[in-house]
């Protein structure tokens, strides 16, 4: 009878709720608490004990996985979710200290330990049976915590897991998954082979929890704004490695001339929103209320925070509450207008005065989204008159970025390397001035940078910025997920009570934020290292997570913080580009009736960029206009130095940059003639190119090409090396006894050196840009297109077109590219045909005299050009009394049969070139063409 009162307390602290408990509940409990008592060591469990515990679990985990009802039972209690919380944070305690050597404190956020590689590559050797267990048990656990998520009304689980803050043990293993195997594997690996196996299962445990804990934070943000911001703010704003102490004044990292949010009032104000709209659903709130009211104040338990906690409200009596949250309804809330008070001194009541998540979020939007947001007439800010000059100071930038590279004799010579400016132009859409540069000067002078240096300016913060180096391509998907699902606008629920859209928010929060850049960067960067294609899920999700910044006007703004010192374009901003193309061809094709053009009687800037047509119109100019102002520019001064090696001019020693930049540089060019190609091939875009005067800047690359690059000769014509001399080849195979062998010859070079690099395919891309321009209206075969027929004459653009017809193995089918070229522009403009008769008749008139040479003259020499033979051929010609049959010899070893062929073939072909030249310049009455007019898209 003793035992009564006792047993009635224990009913009235709460154990009369496990009364009405399933098998299920009741048994996984069971589990839970051994397992946290095991991992704290208070006891640890045998053998047999953990085996039957295990296999509890797992059981657990096949039934949730499989039946609907027990996912519905054990989402819906809260001992369930608090049990698992507190197994998962005993679990990552004790990891963290067999794999780290510290051992992290509950409730307490873990940072990124800055522990050397020896030790921890021990650590883990020495401890690897213990942390493949727990490791197999944290993966588990957290697959039975992500399936608890997938029930009919989700929202309950998500607010009972937020009550409990059980996504802050998500956050603990993926800190403790990016120690192990970004910090822990990354050196050297042990020698013998029994320790590299076990680091690299102990690798790739990490990496299965690491997935699960994504998959888990996925399904917990899902379809739930609270969440979604909740998860933002803690990996974004609170990251491990974020400044937790920012001054008043402290900053986000800015973005050239842009300053970036005040750390801590973003923190501040986002924290307050929480504050004000964590309302849990009213299932959620009484199973919180009820486990709450059982407990007496002396046995509160501390794994449902109630102090500090943004959901105790929704469960605690008013007298309880820390701040006053915002209970109005979504009906009567709708008609609140946001204010901000600058004078008010109580931070919350301001905050929830403006009712928008961030005052200083929406300041740093007005001035960082499009540049030149007061103008909307889309007129290129640059013309094409700077060009030149643009091309001569980034020659002469390049040339003293190479000599302030030389390591200087004493340190205190080292002159400090000049500011870089020239994104100021970019960011403003004003003329650039004189003293303008626009080359990116180099930062690390001293010694060569480490590849994943040139991918940002500084360390890369940021709790998820690791991940993408450290999982695959089909590992990775939820991060992608994640992102996309907390800023693409079709995956909101719409506007908020002050008519904000959460979804924006967010996005602006990525890009504001160090740790969102860092993000951002890198999941571009992961397209480029694992090559992904655009049928590719990665490729796809990406693409519309590019689509939600496009939405809030900052595609400039992101491509200035992917920016990096060294590079034209850097690796993230050509994958950027690349999902910019795609989506002109997919979600940003513009309508029939495109518009890009504001309403002058609309000054409200919101609603201008509201209208698409605006948005894809102001950010084809700014693209257009980097690519004017800093790409060709840049990449035309380095192929006029090549061209200064060329002509001996220049020490090949002295060439500024090296082949992986060129390489990279080559690769951003490429991308950007894709996406130019892809906007000209756009019927209604293509007159923005016009506008522009594209032209001049796709004949300043081919004229850029001609003077850098020598053209490479067809490849069975090749003659540079010369054979081995009998001599040779007999003192090789029979040394002499009494002399040693010669040495061996040096081995080839790995690449061309880089004053030779052959910038492959360019020409091919600008000649379709060309003819895309050239080409008539749609529906009709001519007469080309006569603005850019012009432009083409006045920027002298045929010679240069005609170059392209000699043969370059470097760029296959560029005669063709160039019939199709000449064709639409000599047809309806007699300016075009005129210019091309008087330069066929001046060039015949030149060569008569040599290939007729008055009768009984003596044989002529001549040095012409052959299409695919390299350099200039002398060439006897013979005279009008030579026999029918002769063929005059080619001088320098070149009058064998083969070779006789060759010229032959080549000669036929340039004369059918030059026939079918002629027949172009050919109009009849009615200013057609004769001859077929069908468009060629083989060449295109």
């Amino acid at each position: 009878m003793a035992a009564s009162p006792k047993l009635s307390s224990l009913n009235s602290d709460g154990a009369r709720m496990w009364e009405n408990d399933s098998i299920e509940e009741r048994i996984f409990c069971a589990a839970l608490i051994c397992l946290e008592g095991h991992y704290n060591q208070s006891p640890v469990l045998g053998p047999q004990s953990l085996a039957k515990t295990t296999a509890i679990v797992s059981k657990t985990l096949e039934k949730t996985h499989t039946f609907k009802d027990v996912r519905e039972v054990l989402s819906r209690n809260l001992r369930v979710w608090i049990w698992l919380r507190r197994a998962v944070s005993a679990a990552i305690c004790d990891l963290n200290e067999k794999s780290l050597g510290v051992r992290s404190e509950p409730f307490v956020q873990t940072k990124f330990f800055d522990i050397t590689t020896p030790e921890v590559t021990a650590l883990i050797i020495k401890n690897y049976v213990p942390l493949k267990e727990a490791l197999q048990m944290l993966n588990k656990l957290m697959h039975i915590a992500r399936n608890l998520l997938v029930t009919t009304d989700p929202e309950v689980p998500q607010d009972l897991s937020a009550a409990i803050y059980f996504d802050h043990e998500v956050y603990e293993a993926i800190c403790l998954c990016v120690n192990v195997t970004s910090k822990g594997i990354d050196g050297e690996m042990p020698e013998d082979e029994s320790s590299r196996a076990k680091l690299n299962e102990i690798t790739e445990l990490c990496k299965k929890v690491l997935v699960t804990s994504l998959q888990q934070a996925h399904n917990w943000i899902a379809k739930n704004d609270r969440n979604k911001m909740l998860f933002w703010y803690k990996v974004l704003i609170e990251s491990p490695d974020a400044d937790s102490n920012p001054g008043p004044e402290d900053r986000h990292e800015s973005v050239l001339d842009y300053p970036a949010p005040r750390s801590m009032q973003l923190r501040d104000e986002i924290y307050n929103w929480l504050k004000r709209s964590c309302r849990m659903s009213d299932t959620a709130v009484a199973i919180c209320k009820e486990y709450f009211d059982s407990q007496t104040p002396e046995t509160r338990d501390p794994w449902l925070p109630r102090e500090e906690n943004l959901l105790s409200w929704n469960y605690t009596p008013p007298e309880m509450w820390s701040w006053q949250p915002d209970t109005d309804s979504r009906d009567e809330a709708s008609q609140l207008v946001s204010a901000w008070y600058p004078d008010e001194t109580d931070r919350f009541k301001q905050d929830k005065a403006y009712g928008r998540v961030s005052h200083e979020l929406d300041k740093w939007w007005f001035s960082a989204r499009i540049p030149n947001s007061t103008d909307w007439s889309l007129n290129m800010y640059s013309s094409v008159d700077s060009v030149p000059q643009r091309i001569k100071e980034c020659e002469a930038n390049l040339m003293q970025r190479y000599a302030a590279a030389e390591p200087p004799e004493e340190p205190s010579d080292a002159a400090e390397p000049p500011l870089e400016h020239e994104h100021s132009v970019e960011l403003h859409g004003q003329a650039p001035q004189a003293t303008q540069n626009f080359v990116p000067e180099y930062d690390e002078y001293e010694e060569e940078a480490d590849d994943d240096d040139s991918y940002g300016e500084g360390p890369m913060t940021g709790l998820l910025t690791e991940v993408p180096n450290i999982l695959d391509p089909k590992q990775i998907e939820a991060l992608h997920m994640i992102v996309k699902s907390c800023i693409l606008e079709s995956a909101g629920s719409g506007p908020t009570r002050y008519r904000e859209n959460l979804q924006h928010c967010r996005c602006r929060i990525l890009l504001a934020t160090d740790c969102g850049r860092n993000l951002f960067r890198e999941m571009l960067v992961f397209i480029a290292v694992w090559e992904k294609d655009e049928q590719s899920l990665i490729f796809q999700i990406s693409s519309q997570i590019v689509q939600a910044i496009h939405e809030n006007a900052l595609i400039p703004y992101a491509w200035m913080a992917l920016r990096s010192p060294k590079d034209i374009i850097s690796p993230a901003q050509t994958i950027l580009l690349r999902l910019i193309t795609y989506l002109f061809r997919a979600a940003l094709y513009p309508p029939k009736d495109y518009n890009p053009y504001a309403d002058p009687k609309t000054d409200d800037v919101e609603k201008v960029l509201a209208n698409e047509d605006v948005r894809l119109g102001k950010m084809l100019n700014y693209l257009y206009g980097l690519f004017r102002s800093r790409i060709v520019p840049e990449c035309v001064a380095l192929m006029k130095i090549q061209g200064e090696v060329r002509k001996n001019r220049l020490d090949p020693a002295d060439f500024p940059v090296d082949n992986w930049d060129l390489e990279r540089a080559k690769d951003g060019l490429v991308q950007y003639l894709d996406f130019l190609y892809t906007v000209a091939d756009i019927v209604p875009l293509r007159q923005h190119l016009i506008d522009y005067e594209a032209v001049y800047e796709l004949l300043q690359l081919l004229e850029g090409l001609d003077i850098g690059v020598e053209k490479a000769p067809f490849p069975g014509a090749r003659r540079n090396d010369p054979p081995a001399t009998p001599s040779t080849t007999t003192s090789t195979l029979q040394p002499s006894s009494s002399n040693p062998p010669p040495p061996p010859p040096p081995p080839p070079p790995i690449s061309e050196p880089p004053h030779e690099f052959p910038w492959a395919g360019i020409k091919g891309q600008v000649l379709s840009i060309l003819a895309a321009l050239l080409q008539p209206p749609p529906g009709q075969s001519s007469p080309g297109n006569p603005t850019v027929q012009m432009q083409i004459l006045r920027y002298n653009g045929i010679v240069l077109l005609l170059n392209c017809c000699l043969y370059d193995d470097n760029n296959r089918f560029c005669r063709e590219r160039t019939q199709l070229c000449l064709k639409w522009l000599m047809d309806g403009c007699p300016d075009a045909s005129d210019f091309l008769q008087n330069l066929v008749s001046t060039n015949q008139q030149q060569q008569q005299p040599a290939t007729r040479p008055p009768p009984g003259s003596a044989s002529i020499t001549q040095n012409v050009r052959i299409d695919g033979v390299p350099g200039e051929v002398r060439v006897q010609v013979r005279s009008s009394s030579a026999p029918a049959g002769e063929v005059g010899d080619v001088l320098g070893g070149v009058g064998s049969e083969g070779d006789a062929g060759r010229l032959e073939e080549n000669k036929s072909r340039s004369e059918d070139l030059v026939n079918d030249l002629l027949a172009l310049t050919v109009v009849d009455e009615a200013g057609r063409l004769d001859g077929d007019e069908t468009e060629d898209d083989d060449f295109m």
